[in-house]
């Protein structure tokens, strides 16, 4: 078959791989519908997380249709179509059963990277480094889902592909960035970066209760983008200071929570943004966190920061001081997938969000490096890639 692999640090090939084959008595095949770009891959693609070999196939946002079950499996059939949690979770060990799915105990074959790195191993993810499990991605015709019965969905009949895709990844965790905000009706929510995650993430606020959502972004076709489907007041911080804005915007209160949902490779205007970029590239932080240190500093006293963005290593400069001094709360992880994903369908299906519109580049797998420039240095109005391993 056809799939997308890492060649190294910046570059990528369509390759002839063997075909996935049913290893454990849970695992389903699916072949793949549709599989989006995301922008943690980025920090796989650019080496900030060195845990890839040569020929790892990527992609962890998909959905597809079932084509061959384990003997174990009972829930999903053969012929199903399905959306595909990318975190890895057994169903059954403490954390599981707690619905904390992506800290599962039992499935990441690799542990002992991130237990060095982080004192205890969380769950696998599908196409994420052999630091997550090594798991065969998801840019591929076809690819194999462990515990298939906790982490695929069926799909509602009449949800397109190009929709329901986003049900993966991109929804269940701005839904989880909003969920941790614990609002309760009336509140003002910030939310750094206006890609795919960031407008789940706006959109969740608005159904949980919060009266106002402004977000952070400095490409003004995503602002718009916002504006235009969702509602939303924009800053965009190249032109704008974002402390000040948001104070304005306030009363000088601050938001009653701030979500940072854009990651290790944090973008920014300014000297900060030039020493965080120094000390990546020379390796001496593994992350820029300069979108988190906003959200602390701009977050009113009492509030809460929820980060979805993901971080991998060590930051420098982070201002503990104001989270402790403000009595804040700071929620963040990998996004429960198999918690939300069921709810996010039925929302899906009766139109209360519509994430389709993400979908703004569709193309084949054969033109999936294109894809990724495409997305990475944001050209063309690109909001997501959607890969189409079965288009002709």
């Amino acid at each position: 078959m056809r799939a997308l692999c890492w060649e190294g640090v910046g570059k990528l090939a369509v390759r002839d791989v063997p075909e996935p084959a049913v290893r454990s008595g849970g695992d389903i095949i699916v072949k793949v519908r549709a599989s989006s770009v995301c922008g943690s891959d980025l920090h796989l693609i650019n080496g900030y997380l060195p845990a890839m070999r040569e020929g790892d196939i990527l992609g962890h946002e998909f959905m597809g249709e079932v084509v061959e079950t384990g003997p174990d499996v009972r829930r999903i059939k053969v012929g199903d179509r399905v959306v595909v949690g990318s975190v890895v979770a057994c169903g059954g060990c403490w954390y599981c059963r707690t619905e904390q799915y992506s800290l599962c105990d039992n499935s990441n074959p690799q542990p002992v990277f991130t237990e060095k790195l982080w004192g205890h191993s969380p769950a696998g993810i599908l196409g994420y480094s052999h630091a997550a499990g090594g798991y065969a991605g998801s840019h591929a015709e076809y690819i194999r889902v462990p515990f298939g019965d906790v982490g695929a969905f069926t799909v509602p009949d009449g949800v397109p592909d190009d929709s329901v895709v986003f049900a993966s990844d991109a929804m269940p965790t701005g839904w989880m960035a909003a969920d941790f905000c614990g609002l309760k009706g009336g509140e003002v929510v910030a939310v750094w970066g206006a890609g795919g995650v960031g407008q789940m993430a706006a959109r969740s606020a608005q159904i949980l209760g919060a009266e106002r959502v402004i977000m952070i972004d400095r490409l003004p076709e995503r602002l718009a983008t916002a504006t235009q489907r969702l509602g939303v007041e924009t800053i965009n911080y190249a032109e704008t200071d974002v402390l000040e804005a948001l104070r304005e915007l306030t009363a000088g209160r601050g938001p009653d929570a701030c979500i940072e949902a854009v990651g290790m490779e944090s973008h920014d205007v300014g000297p900060a943004y030039a020493y965080d970029k120094a000390k990546q590239s020379a390796r001496l932080q593994t992350d820029r966190p300069t979108s988190v240190r906003q959200a602390i500093m701009a977050c009113r006293k009492g509030g809460t920061v929820s980060i979805v963005g993901v971080y991998g290593g060590l930051v420098d400069k982070f201002p503990l001081g104001a989270a402790m001094n403000k009595a804040l709360v700071l929620r963040m992880g990998q996004m429960h997938a198999q918690r939300y994903i069921p709810m996010l369908l039925d929302r899906i299906a009766i139109g209360e969000i519509d994430p389709g519109y993400l979908a703004t580049h569709p193309m084949s797998l054969e033109e999936g490096a294109r894809g990724y420039e495409i997305f990475q240095k944001k050209e063309e109005g690109c909001l997501r890639t959607v890969l189409h391993p079965q288009a002709a």
